[in-house]
């Protein structure tokens, strides 16, 4: 018969910078969590919403307020995040076209931010010891303020930024919501509705039990 002792969970790890460890999961290699932090990457550019939709011709109508148009972008930013975040980067990247080599710096930037830092779940590991996510932080906005000295070019970065976001408004603008539709998880991660128990309980949507049932919830004005 084990002890109590003996049952008890161990406590967690130190971290290099003090305090608990944040992470749960076993520190692995450098090259695997790219290789994770890419995936987490392809999965979330795949759950952009289908162009046509994104472009639908009979969908575009003038909001009858200023009001209106603030609330069909908040909609449209919701429920088409993903396409907003490649137009804008699309144009970012295209406003640099006359500068191939500011081109590849500012796009090896951008890399390492979504790798180390947006889409990146497990510790980064370095001669066996853990890096402290703010120093992970520190570095990057380090290397990105060296690559806009060494580089220069960020009033066209700007200019491209500028104008996809203004594409993005207008299209929010004008793209009329009604008919689109959040999945349950969607609208529980952007803060739309509660949780499931909650959601499910919340008359008029409908969700039911049977297995592949997915819950809708409408973003129309």
């Amino acid at each position: 018969m084990q002890s109590p002792a003996a049952t008890q969970p161990k406590p967690a790890a130190p971290t290099p910078g003090g305090g608990a460890a944040t992470y749960t999961t076993i520190p692995i290699s450098v090259s695997d969590v790219i290789s994770r932090s890419v995936h987490n990457f392809s999965a979330a550019i795949s759950r952009h919403r289908p162009w046509p939709e994104f472009l639908a011709a009979g969908s575009f109508d003038r909001p009858g307020s200023a009001s209106s148009a603030v609330a069909r972008i908040r909609k449209n930013a919701v429920y088409f995040r993903v396409n907003y975040a490649v137009v804008v980067a699309s144009c970012a990247l295209v406003s640099l076209l006359g500068a191939p080599f500011s081109l590849i710096v500012f796009a090896s930037v951008l890399a390492l931010w979504l790798i180390f830092h947006f889409f990146r779940e497990d510790p980064l590991m370095v001669s066996g010891h853990q890096l402290n996510d703010r120093l992970v932080l520190c570095a990057l906005v380090l290397v990105s303020l060296l690559a806009v000295w060494f580089v220069g070019r960020v009033e066209t970065l700007v200019i491209g930024v500028g104008a996809g976001s203004l594409l993005c408004g207008v299209h929010g603008a004008l793209r009329n919501p009604d008919g689109l539709f959040l999945d349950e998880e969607e609208a529980a991660s952007q803060g739309l509705i509660g949780s499931r128990a909650g959601f499910a309980a919340a008359p008029g949507f409908g969700y039911g039990t049977d297995r592949g049932n997915v819950a809708k919830t409408g973003l129309g004005d």
